[in-house]
């Protein structure tokens, strides 16, 4: 099995999506991550709003050691996309902060 890349989730209420892209910013510019989607509500499996960084394999473990102390107070969910949809959403996972149960029926 092959890490092509992580997906790094910014968790959010209303209130704190300043503050997620603030912090998706952030990563960017240290660390080269591409900021994808924002979405305001809950998409996919993702129970809250959340902002999308592509983060290369290569450079995740920077950000895993900056993310914990630097991710002012939100949700940070963390998966490797190896092809595999539902085991990267539910096997291969990674919380900073408290974890939250996502909606991987849509997995199969």
């Amino acid at each position: 099995m092959t890490v092509r890349d992580f997906h790094v989730h910014l968790y959010f209420e209303p209130h704190e999506v300043d503050r997620a892209r603030a912090v998706a910013a952030e990563v960017q510019r240290r660390f080269g991550a591409a900021v994808g989607h924002s979405h305001t509500r809950p998409v996919g499996p993702h129970p809250r709003g959340s902002v999308q960084l592509t983060v290369p394999t290569a450079r995740f473990g920077e950000v895993a050691t900056w993310l914990p102390l630097h991710r002012d107070g939100l949700t940070v969910f963390a998966h490797p996309s190896t092809g595999d949809d539902k085991a990267d959403h539910t096997a291969h996972v990674i919380w900073f902060g408290a974890s939250e149960p996502l909606g991987t029926e849509m997995f199969g």
